[in-house]
C-alpha cells in the first residue's frame, strides 16, 4: 500500500509551483491507495475441483423404514436406482457421451452392483422422521466403474482450454470479479468433469479483478487478448452473460442468459429463465450454467467453437524476403572430402513423439501436498508443462499436463516414484 506523506515545502518556492507539487504528490498517493483498494478485501470464489465422474442431481426420494437410520438407507438406495436410470437416459442414447446405446430402460442391476458404481451421495435437502425419510439427493458415479455399462470406449474429444469470463448485468451495473456475484458462484460450483469444454475458471481473487473486468469484454485488441490468455494458459475466451431484472424487491427475478465467445464477443444463443424470488435465484443460475454449457458443447460439435486464428501473434516472415536473401547469398558450395569426414555419417531423422494433454488428479490436504504433486509430475522425463487448473485444500486438486508420450508411459513413471495410479479416459488419479 502506498503511504501518502506530504513534507513541508521550502518557503522560497512560488505559490503556483508549490500548489502543483503538492497536487502531484496527492495524486500519486491517491493512485496507490485506489489501486490497493481495488484488489483488497475478500473477493473471488475458488472453483471446485471437478473430476471426470458422472453426477446426477435433483433426485427426490420418499422412503420409510423400521427407524430413522433404516429409512435413510432405503432412501439412498432408492436415489441410486433412480439416478442410474436417469444417467442411462442422459448418456446412453444416440448422440450422448457414450456414442449411442439405444436409450430406453437402463439394464436391470441389483442394488449391490449400483452401490459399487457410486462414489458419493450429495445431500441437497433432507427431512428425517422416526420412520420416514424425505430428501433431494445427488448421486455421483465413478467413471471407471460406470463407463463400461454405458458403452464408453476411447477418449472423448474436448475443446482447447477456454477462459471463462462470467459477466453479470443487474441494477444498471456490469461486473465480473469486481465483487462476489451469484453468477460467478454458479460457475465456480459447476462440475466440469462431464463437459466436453475444457474450462479455465479464474478464482477472481488478487489481480484477477484488475485484469478481467467488464470492460475487457469490449476490447478488440488481439495483442491485449493474447497477453490475457497467456496469463491463464488459455487458447480463447468464453463470455457467458447473465442479465437479471427484478420487478420489485423480493419479487420474481427474470434472467436473460447469452452464450458469447471469442475476442469479438460473438453471439451463439440465448434463453430466458425466471425465479419466483431471490431464494430460488441460485437454483435458476445453476440451471442456466448447465444450459449454456450445452450451447457451447453443441457449438464445438458443429465446428463453430474453435480458437480464433487471429489470436496467434507469432511473426510471419515474408516468403519474398526469404527468396531475396537466398538469391543474394548465392548457391551453396558442396562440401569437400575433409568436411564430409569431419561431419561424419548423416544422422537418421528422429521420429516425432506424440504429445498428449493429460489430466492428473491428486488429494491435497495442505499446501505441501500441492507442491509434492507438482514436483512429482514435473520431474517425469517428457513432461513439457504442468499447470494447476483447480486447487482444493482438503479435497482433490487437478493438473493439466502436456506430456511427450502416451498415457500409460506417464502412469508407469508415476508408479516408479511410489504413487498409486488409477488410469481413466485421458486422466490419471494418483495417491500415496
Amino acid at each position: 500500500m502506498a503511504v501518502l506523506r506530504l513534507n513541508r515545502l521550502p518557503n522560497h518556492l512560488p505559490a503556483g509551483r508549490t500548489l502543483r507539487i503538492a497536487g502531484a504528490a496527492l495524486a500519486l498517493g491517491l493512485a496507490g491507495v485506489a489501486l490497493y483498494a481495488q484488489i483488497e478485501g475478500d473477493r473471488g470464489i475458488a472453483p471446485i475441483a471437478s473430476t471426470g465422474d458422472f453426477e446426477v442431481s435433483g433426485i427426490d426420494v420418499n422412503a420409510t423404514g423400521k427407524n430413522a437410520a433404516d429409512a435413510r438407507a432405503n432412501g439412498w438406495r432408492q436415489a441410486q436406482r433412480l439416478a442410474w436410470q436417469k444417467l442411462w437416459t442422459r448418456n446412453g442414447m444416440g448422440g450422448g457421451m457414450g456414442g449411442g446405446m439405444g436409450g430406453g430402460t437402463a439394464p436391470a442391476l441389483d442394488d449391490g452392483t449400483i452401490n459399487a458404481m457410486v462414489s458419493a451421495v450429495v445431500v441437497e435437502h433432507e427431512e428425517i422422521g422416526p420412520h420416514r425419510y424425505i430428501a433431494k439427493l445427488g448421486v455421483i458415479f465413478d467413471r471407471a466403474r460406470t463407463g463400461s455399462y454405458l458403452g464408453m470406449q476411447g477418449q472423448v474429444a474436448h475443446s482447447a482450454p477456454l477462459l471463462v469470463i462470467p459477466l453479470l448485468i443487474q441494477g444498471g451495473a456490469n461486473s465480473v470479479f469486481e465483487t462476489r456475484t451469484p453468477w460467478q458462484k454458479a460457475w465456480a460450483e459447476f462440475h466440469t468433469g462431464e463437459s466436453v469444454i475444457d474450462y479455465v475458471r479464474p478464482s477472481g481473487g488478487g489481480s484477477d479483478s484488475l485484469l478481467l473486468t467488464a470492460g475487457q469484454v469490449s476490447r478488440r485488441s488481439r495483442t491485449w487478448w493474447r497477453l490475457v490468455l497467456d496469463e491463464f494458459g488459455a487458447a480463447d475466451v468464453l463470455i457467458p452473460v447473465a442479465r437479471l431484472e427484478r420487478e420489485w424487491p423480493g419479487g420474481p427475478v427474470k434472467g436473460t442468459f447469452t452464450a458469447r465467445f471469442g475476442p469479438d464477443d460473438s453471439y451463439l444463443d440465448s434463453f430466458e429463465l425466471t425465479a419466483p424470488d431471490d431464494e430460488h435465484l441460485p437454483a435458476m443460475l445453476t440451471e442456466a450454467v448447465k444450459r449454456i454449457d450445452a450451447i457451447y458443447a453443441r457449438a464445438l460439435a458443429e465446428g463453430v467453437l474453435r480458437p480464433d486464428p487471429s489470436l496467434n501473434t507469432q511473426p510471419q516472415i515474408d516468403p519474398k524476403l526469404i527468396d531475396a536473401i537466398v538469391a543474394r547469398l548465392g548457391p551453396s558450395r558442396p562440401a569437400g572430402p575433409a568436411q564430409e569426414a569431419a561431419a561424419g555419417a548423416p544422422k537418421p531423422a528422429a521420429s516425432a513423439t506424440p504429445t498428449s494433454v493429460i489430466t492428473v488428479q491428486f488429494v491435497t490436504p495442505d499446501a505441501a501436498a500441492v507442491d509434492a504433486g507438482l514436483a512429482a509430475v514435473r520431474g517425469i522425463p517428457g513432461v513439457q508443462g504442468a499447470r494447476t487448473t483447480s486447487i482444493a485444500m482438503g479435497g482433490v486438486s487437478v493438473l493439466k499436463v502436456t506430456y511427450a508420450g502416451e498415457l500409460e508411459g506417464m502412469a508407469s513413471a508415476l508408479r516408479a516414484q511410489g504413487w498409486k495410479v488409477t488410469v481413466g479416459s485421458g486422466a490419471l488419479i494418483i495417491r500415496r
